[in-house]
């Protein structure tokens, strides 16, 4: 299991996200470089993120526009972009999101 994992849950419909495409991007002053990624499965989830090899800022950015538009719905955010700390890249880091069309929100989980 990657260092940093991820669990999308649909709140407006009452079930896991499926295909939506995540980025693992790391931060160095201004600048980000992706590091990671994939969509997550039937469940929701996303587990293989890639690594994580020293400690720094990090972003994973959720395309919740294309997750929507896949079956017409409309949505107000085309992103979701959640910047987080890591200081021991030895732990886990687990960022749940959970989505609607017209919000979401997030939380360090275990």
């Amino acid at each position: 299991m990657s260092p940093i994992t991820t669990h999308v849950l649909d709140t407006a419909r009452g079930r896991p996200a499926a295909g939506v495409e995540v980025t693992l991007e790391r931060g160095s002053g201004d600048d980000w470089s992706p590091v990671g990624g994939g969509r997550t499965d039937e469940g929701g989830r996303l587990g293989d993120l890639g690594s994580v090899a020293e400690p720094g800022r990090y972003r994973l950015r959720f395309d919740s526009g294309g997750y929507f538009a896949a079956d017409g719905t409309p949505a107000f955010f085309p992103e979701v972009v959640v910047q987080f700390t890591v200081e021991r890249p030895e732990e886990h880091h687990h960022v749940p999101l959970l989505l609607s069309p017209f919000g979401y929100s997030t939380y360090r989980g275990g």
